[in-house]
């Protein structure tokens, strides 16, 4: 089919492919190929936290399939949350193939310094106690079943918070990998398009925290989801993917 694009859908912490599942379901039914992948020791990839020892363990499955596509194709990446950190890796390995980067409430680092510094700005702006239940550190995290329940799926479907429940996994911050200087350049990742999607009732991810990351680091679009939470593929999956056929039609 004429126009076909392929999205590859990268999960945000502790998450894994199946946060997509109606996403996935709504792209492929106009047409479009889409990839969602379970990062080490995500979803249902088989590595424990243990062996994944780097941010470069982590990746691995993105770095994998970017690798793996033929010369010439092009994917639209789109990482949700932390993701935002691991599609700046990968747009900084492989610009070729990557037509277009959209950071949904996520993580977007600048060149002027290096991608820790936001998880760093992140727990600044976020006390221990409003993680309630969850165990966060500069290295891992553990997800509370109170504190998905109030801010992250906090405008879900029982059902996708029960679903929540049972699959996420414990995961880490690799915040020494992302303190290193000179990961991005603009020669790479500063060459592809980047679109910014906000969600404006984000209790994770709080709108002023996604505003100063697009501050910081101007990405050729910024687009805003009214009444999203922080699990918008969730709560709004009509909404988002309208959103990313239009900017995929621009960016083309």
């Amino acid at each position: 089919m004429e126009g076909v694009k392929h999205f590859v859908l990268v999960h945000g912490a502790s998450h894994g492919a199946w946060c997509w599942y109606k996403l996935v379901t709504l792209l492929k039914q106009v047409g479009h190929r889409v990839t969602a992948l379970d990062l080490g020791a995500s979803g249902i990839n088989p590595k424990q936290l243990t062996e994944v020892i780097s941010i470069w363990d982590y990746l691995q499955p993105l770095m994998e399939f970017m690798a793996s596509l033929p010369q010439g194709e092009t994917v639209i990446l789109v990482g949700h949350s932390y993701a935002g950190l691991c599609i700046s890796l990968a747009m900084e390995s492989f610009p070729e193939k990557i037509s277009m980067a959209v950071f949904l409430t996520a993580y977007m680092p600048s060149l002027e310094s290096p991608p820790g510094t936001l998880i760093q700005e992140f727990f600044k702006r976020n006390p221990a106690e409003s993680f309630l239940d969850s165990q966060f550190s500069w290295d891992s995290v553990t997800l509370g079943s109170d504190y998905m329940t109030t801010k992250m799926y906090s405008h879900c479907q029982s059902e996708d918070l029960e679903l929540a429940n049972m699959l996420v996994r414990p995961t880490k911050m690799f915040l020494g990998d992302f303190s290193k200087e000179c990961m991005l350049t603009k020669e790479k990742y500063g060459s592809i398009n980047r679109v910014f999607i906000v969600c404006e009732e984000d209790e994770v991810m709080q709108e002023d925290f996604q505003r100063l990351m697009i501050e910081n680091c101007p990405p050729k679009e910024v687009n805003l989801i009214r009444g999203a939470a922080h699990m918008v593929m969730l709560s709004k999956p009509k909404e988002l993917c309208q959103m990313l056929l239009e900017v995929a039609g621009r960016y083309q």
